[in-house]
Parts: structure tokens; sequence; C-alpha cells
């Protein structure tokens, strides 16, 4: 799991400029409500109610109000490494509903004095802070359960509730976003928080929140025909930076991949926009290390795009696809 460790503290200060919230705020400009929460650096959490007026008072509209506390927890609060494991080897053991309700109840409590005193949280932390900070401001705001997907976890399987995050409603309309993953990644092998902040999940269309992220209650997917859970687990695993694309549909739509020695495997994506890549470059690792090819990606149309890749031997890929340089998407696959 190295390999992927290393893949997300790449991708972790990689992506700055990438942009892919909701296309009802494209064009918004955020530099003074980004600037406001940064002038309140290192406010205590003493008063809530005193730091979601200051943050949200020189605003008029509520998405830049909600942006200003977006932005102050994502910059100010951390990531607890060891409550983050604690609680996830928790969630492992819980088998049923009711246990993980009655454990999140407590978990509430150790996480909101966590933080209040030490500015140190887990992903439950940081969507009680924007929905507490977002009600004192008069915006309804909500904390989403569910299931987190990432390298280490929710890869297959009947699944892990490992994460929490937030669902507000601007303008009479419902939003997602996700501080937690916002606010910088965990090292899992050093086992320490590296803070970056990164906007990517700030608003995030729902098309593209569900490729890594699926709520207990799935009125939460904000999607009229949501995947199940089963599709999601199994789907291919993706990276932030495929957000901008706004890929929502990628062939094959399963991680395993069994395939033919000497038959083409076909990659197709399709995105209302025309994806525009100056180098594509696939990744595949085998027991005796990775090697690097450089495919041509065929534009089939405006809306789908893609590439094949004909595997010679039989064995067992791990297969990752990267547009410009940045991970994309993994595949294994299994080639008889």
């Amino acid at each position: 799991m190295r390999f992927f460790a290393i893949i997300g503290l790449f991708l972790l200060f990689s992506f700055d400029q990438l942009k892919a919230q909701t296309e009802d705020f494209i064009g918004v400009d955020f530099s003074k409500a980004d600037s406001v929460a940064r002038v309140h650096a290192g406010r205590p959490l003493s008063n809530l109610k005193s730091l979601a007026d200051s943050l949200t008072n020189p605003f008029s509209t509520d998405v830049e109000k909600f942006r200003a506390i977006y932005t102050w927890v994502c910059l100010n609060i951390e990531n607890d490494y060891h409550l983050f494991t604690r609680n996830q080897q928790k969630r492992k053991k819980l088998k049923n509903q009711e246990a993980l309700a009655n454990w999140n109840a407590k978990l509430h409590e150790m996480v909101f004095k966590n933080l209040i005193e030490k500015k140190r949280t887990v992903c439950t932390g940081y969507a009680l802070l924007i929905k507490k900070l977002a009600n004192y401001a008069g915006i309804d705001c909500e904390i989403v359960d569910g299931y987190g997907r990432t390298a280490q976890a929710n890869i297959g399987g009947s699944g892990l509730v490992n994460h929490s995050w937030n669902g507000v409603t601007l303008n009479g309309k419902r939003y997602l976003c996700d501080a937690t993953w916002s606010s910088g990644a965990v090292d899992t092998e050093k086992k320490i928080f590296i803070p970056h902040y990164n906007d990517i999940y700030f608003l995030l269309d729902p098309d593209l929140f569900i490729r890594n992220h699926y709520p207990l209650d799935t009125t939460w997917t904000l999607m009229e025909n949501p995947p199940t859970l089963q599709q999601f687990l199994t789907r291919p695993l993706i990276y932030n930076p495929i957000f901008p694309y706004r890929i929502t549909t990628i062939t094959p739509e399963i991680f395993t991949i069994v395939a033919e020695r000497q038959k083409p495997v076909e990659f197709h994506f399709t995105s209302p926009q025309h994806i525009s890549v100056n180098k594509i470059e696939l990744i595949i690792v085998q027991s005796t290390g990775p090697r690097s090819i450089s495919p041509t990606i065929q534009h089939v149309n405006d809306e789908l795009s893609g590439f094949s890749h004909t595997f010679t031997k039989k064995g067992n890929y791990d297969v990752h696809i990267l547009f410009n340089s940045l991970y994309v998407i993994t595949y294994n696959v299994q080639i008889r």
C-alpha cells in the first residue's frame, strides 16, 4: 500500500489550481471570502457565534458566507491522526446501524471536546464545526455520514461506514462539501497530518462527489438515479485531479477487470465538455515493478474519449491512468 500512499501525498501538492465546483457558482469570485477567513486565522473556538459573525458579516450572499466558514475551518483545524485511527478501528467492529449510531453519539462528544480545546479532530468534528458555524449564520447545514472511498478503504467488500461530510442549502438548493478532505491529508506511513488547503470538494457536483462519497441516507446523493452501494464499492478508484474534467462515465465501470492476453482492453471517458489532455500516461505495476506507457487518446465525439492497451502476458496488474502527469484513475487488471 506504500505506492498508494505516495500517490495520495503526490496529489495533495499537485492540484492547487484545479476547480470543479458545481456549475451554479462557476464565475463567483471567492477571493474576498478567502481573505476574510485568513484575516481571522488563529481565532479560538470558545465563542462560535462570535466567530461565525466575524466570518460572515462582510457578505450579503449565503454562498460567500459559507465559503468564508469553509475556508476558515480547512485552514485552522488539524486532522487528529490518533483519534482518526481509534475511530476507524471502532467502526470496523460495529455490526449494525444501532451500534454505529450509539458510537457516533459518543464520538461526537469526544470530538467536540478535543476540537474546542486543541483545534484537532476527525471528519466528524470538521462536519460538526461546519454545521454549527453555518447554522449560527442562518444557513441550513447538515452532517452526512457514510462511506468514504480511498486507496485504503472501501475498495470492494461489503463496505465500511468511515466518513462524515456536509450537506448545505444555498438559495433553496442542496449542495455537498467535504472540509476534511479539503484541509490536507494524513500520511499513514509517518502517522502525521499534512495541512494543505484545496477547495476541490467545495460544492462539488453530485455526479462527481458520488465517486468517493456514498451517504447512508441516499437522498444525500442529490441524484435522481444514484448507484447502489455495491456499484459504488466496485467502481474504479479515482483521484481528485479527475474532477475538473467533469467525467461522469468511466468504462470499464469496475475496479477489477478480467481480460484475455493479446486482446485490447478499452478505456473510455464521457464528459459534457471536450476532454483536453495534452499527455496521457499509463503506469502499469506488476511484481517486477512499474513501467510507463504513453497511449494515444482518441476523441470519438465531443463527449466520448478513450484509448486501448493490449497486455501481452498473463498476470495481475495495477493500472494507473494519468492525465497531464496527474493520477486520475486506478484499476486492477487480471490477464488470463
